[in-house]
């Protein structure tokens, strides 16, 4: 016996934070990305797909979307079974309800929307729900899988969408907790779960797959779909990490003092393979001064247009005007009190204009360098 384990597909997730045609095509890829795991379980033949909630981002998505996801998965003519996470959760009016009415959950597709074992594949396999029926529950849905009869002999899987108490890396809230021992409570022989988008063996028995599409700049794994298998003797179940993402989210920090700390930072972004799949966010702190901030805005701007997204956060980064660069200015008389004066507030670090002087030298710099260059 042998299933496919995912989870945390969100579409529809906008990523407002990407403009433009950027965003769109990391939107489709999410769609893209589903195809490519109907296609996986269709060549592995496996016994079904689980995916561990959150498949859309929210209950609001269109009917379009709905149809959409529908046709990715239609590859795979095997099982599917979709649980609702916090993302869609099973609400009176959900994705779920308008998947019913909308005609699109086909034989193979089972809706786990109650809190009731899944029968499937003559008895052999048993699929144990947690359905969130709301964004954010207090207690630990999973507790009603230690009670589920299940046939003699069968796998028991439990699904589930939430947070494993005492065991994540980072805790990113208090609700949908899930015990870090519910496998052996409930008796299982594998606990698939989502909410986590990073691909993370939490407990024995008890995986987080994580999304299969890569969806923001934090280095968890994420990318994956889990093949899972079950012996027919007491073997233990074997889990196989199988890459299927697209994109790829990076976060480099780099500290910048001088010029040939932006030949090395050029230097680095050479290096990365495929800029056309990657996603870059440049995580900048040091101290320069006016010139080679220019220098750096316009190398940002070159590999800008070789990656699919390349973002700079440069909060962190001091910007102070040397004295060659007050003398690049050419200024004289009152405009060179004013410049010095906007010098003197920019060094100012407590002071609440210190941003704005430092601002206003970039700009005045910049200008002063645009008309030397058309002169």
């Amino acid at each position: 016996m042998r299933i496919i384990h995912s989870a945390d597909w969100q579409i529809g997730k906008q990523f407002g934070n990407i403009p433009g045609d950027a965003a769109a095509a990391v939107r489709l890829q999410r769609l893209t990305t589903v195809e490519r795991i109907a296609q996986q379980a269709k060549e592995l033949a496996v016994d079904a797909v689980l995916v561990a909630g959150d498949v859309f981002e929210h209950n609001g998505v269109a009917d379009e979307t709905l149809r959409r996801t529908v046709n990715a998965m239609s590859a795979y003519t095997g099982l599917w079974v979709l649980l609702p996470g916090n993302h869609d959760a099973a609400l009176a009016e959900s994705v779920w309800s308008r998947l019913q009415r909308l005609g699109l959950v086909s034989d193979n597709i089972h809706l786990a929307i109650r809190t009731e074992p899944i029968i499937l594949c003559d008895q052999r396999l048993a699929i144990l729900p947690a359905p969130l029926m709301r964004r954010h529950e207090t207690r630990d849905l999973t507790a009603a899988f230690d009670q589920m009869i299940t046939p003699p002999g069968a796998i028991r899987i439990g699904l589930a969408h939430g947070s494993v108490k005492n065991r994540l890396p980072e805790r990113s809230e208090a609700y949908n907790e899930i015990a870090d021992d519910r496998a052996d409570r409930a008796r299982l022989d594998y606990l698939a779960l989502g909410d986590w988008h990073g691909t993370l063996e939490i407990a024995p028995r008890t995986w987080y797959a994580g999304t299969p599409e890569p969806d923001r700049f934090r280095n968890n794994q994420p990318g994956n779909l889990l093949l899972v298998s079950f012996a027919e003797t007491a073997e233990p179940t074997q889990v196989e990490v199988i890459t299927c993402g697209h994109f790829q989210w990076t976060q480099l920090a780099v500290t910048l003092y001088q010029d040939e700390d932006i030949d090395a930072l050029a230097h680095r972004l050479s290096a990365i393979d495929l800029p056309e799949r990657q996603l870059i966010r440049l995580q900048l702190s040091g101290s320069i001064d006016l010139a080679v901030k220019q220098r750096l805005d316009r190398v940002l701007e070159q590999w800008k247009a070789r990656f699919h997204h390349l973002e700079g956060r440069d909060s962190e980064l001091k910007i102070n005007a040397s004295q060659a660069d007050i003398e690049q200015l050419g200024a004289q008389g009152f405009v060179r009190e004013a410049i010095e004066k906007l010098q003197h507030l920019a060094a100012q670090e407590n002071s609440p204009d210190s941003d704005a002087a430092q601002l206003a030298l970039q700009i005045l710099y910049h200008q002063q360098q645009s008309l030397a260059e058309k002169s």
